[in-house]
């Protein structure tokens, strides 16, 4: 038992300590950094039990707004995946897609010549590299169509029959003959014209009498679609979208993993939120699943707060217009907290920083990512370190540990808007065995480069593009259709 004389000595010293914490805090340094328990028994990809479809025919509608379930695309193969090599090679892709993006947007900035080797800014996404990686299910002319979902994309197109040179699907390809409702689009429409806005490329007159509107989309890998626009009536659930403009793949190749085609969620005209903004008034939004079997999140087209289902208020920020790159979405990121503290500066919001759902990495400038890996090496001290691999160079063995406590990880928009990252997000497991954890996050080769907010930090989060209102919003939420 402790003395009673010794007593107000203790409490005078727990009052200076504490006195003293309140000091720390003000000038930016916690006491008691806030931490998140990651599970990495529940962290590692696991092979799914049986064959996994991811032709999913569920949606549902609630009070003007329509829910398509989404998945993961790498669930959706009835092979055994290695999922090291299957890490390692997502990593690789992707920073070929960043580096490839990166170029083109500084060739679109540089440059107000359009050539067309210039203009494939909208197109120039993930889909070329198989990193885009989730799918949703809608129905085109009465059939089915499983689509890969991109915000840095306008045209969506699927594969249609006749078909000159397509790659592998599992449905069956899409056939305009067999459809009532399919309409050609003409060379000489205001359609056809959009094109070069949409896709960089111009439409060209096809053979037909009256000639028909072809379109080429071609991707720096040397994948391609080439095709004819067309009308037809989407089906997103049971709600329809008569005279749909799309593109009817005829000549396609590529690593596009056996989805019917594209769904293109940019912000031109052609894109499918501008062609459906009667029915949603320009709003769409998304909860990207976990990497666990059977995880699925959701598209919702349009805003219903009850649709939602997420645990934190929604926090927007405003969309930041870019002239050279209208049809991207970006924001002004103003800060980026680890386990609490604060780390903002004067370069963070220079010229903005996208939202891509094609890139996996989120990538920072130089000077802000040295800045963050610095602090989180202070914080997730003790553990033993790993080599880096690819564009991750910050890597931890958590070999025998069931589960560690990581500091938290939230990014400050301009608005005091919020996205505080899932545990998943934050560490990248490149080894399943736990002997290569990295923080998933990289640094950008220049500090004049455009910054990424990629689709790794956005799991179990509702992210909510608002482009009438041109706003952008962050809410928590554990993703799940049902």
């Amino acid at each position: 038992m402790v003395d009673m004389d010794i007593r107000p000595l203790l409490f005078m010293v727990f009052f200076s300590l504490f006195l003293l914490c309140l000091n720390f805090s003000a000038n930016g340094v916690l006491c008691f950094p806030e931490k998140k328990v990651l599970s990495l028994r529940d962290f590692q990809w696991k092979q799914p039990n049986g064959a996994p479809s991811c032709i999913s025919q569920n949606s549902r509608r609630l009070n003007g707004a329509t829910i398509l379930e989404m998945k993961h695309r790498d669930y959706c193969s009835n092979k055994i995946i290695d999922w090291n090599k299957q890490q390692k090679k997502r990593l690789i892709l992707d920073d070929l897609h960043v580096r490839s993006l990166q170029s083109h947007f500084k060739n679109r900035v540089s440059s107000s010549v359009l050539d067309e080797s210039r203009t494939q800014i909208p197109l120039i996404s993930g889909i070329k590299l198989e990193i885009l990686n989730y799918i949703v299910t809608v129905e085109l002319g009465g059939k089915n169509m499983t689509v890969i979902v991109d915000t840095g994309s306008d045209l969506t197109w699927v594969q249609c029959q006749p078909c000159k040179l397509c790659y592998n699907q599992k449905e069956p390809l899409f056939n305009p003959s067999l459809s009532n409702s399919y309409q050609s689009v003409w060379c000489n429409s205001t359609t056809c014209q959009a094109l070069q806005f949409a896709t960089g490329n111009s439409g060209v007159c096809g053979n037909s009498n009256p000639p028909g509107c072809n379109y080429v989309v071609s991707y720096g890998d040397g994948s391609y679609t080439r095709g004819d626009l067309g009308r037809e009536r989407l089906r997103l659930g049971t709600t329809p979208l008569n005279d749909f403009v799309f593109g009817c793949g005829r000549n396609n190749k590529g690593l596009f993993g056996g989805a019917s085609g594209l769904m293109g969620l940019g912000r031109s005209d052609l894109s499918l939120i501008s062609q459906s903004s009667s029915l949603f008034g320009g709003v769409f939004s998304y909860c990207l699943p976990s990497t666990e079997p059977g995880a699925s999140g959701s598209l919702v087209m349009g805003f219903d707060s009850s649709a939602y289902k997420n645990s934190t208020p929604i926090s927007f920020t405003k969309m930041v217009p870019n002239p050279q790159l209208p049809t991207f979405y970006f924001v002004n990121l103003t800060g980026i907290s680890i386990g609490g503290v604060s780390l903002r500066g004067s370069n963070f919001a220079q010229g903005g920083i996208v939202i891509d759902s094609g890139t996996v990495i989120t990538r920072l400038a130089p000077s802000v990512y040295k800045a963050v890996k610095e602090e989180f090496v202070k914080q997730f001290s003790g553990f033993p370190s790993a080599p880096g691999f690819s564009i991750l160079d910050t890597c931890f063995n958590l070999t025998g540990y069931d589960e560690v406590n990581i500091p938290t990880m939230k990014l400050h928009f301009e608005g005091n808007s919020e996205l505080n990252i899932d545990a998943t997000g934050i560490l990248y497991m490149v080894k399943t065995d736990a002997s290569q954890i990295c923080l998933a996050l990289a640094s950008l080769s220049y500090e004049e480069e455009i910054g990424i907010i990629g689709n790794y930090q956005q799991k179990n989060q509702r992210v909510v593009y608002d482009t009438k209102g041109s706003k952008l919003g962050f809410a928590g939420e554990v993703c799940s259709f049902i």
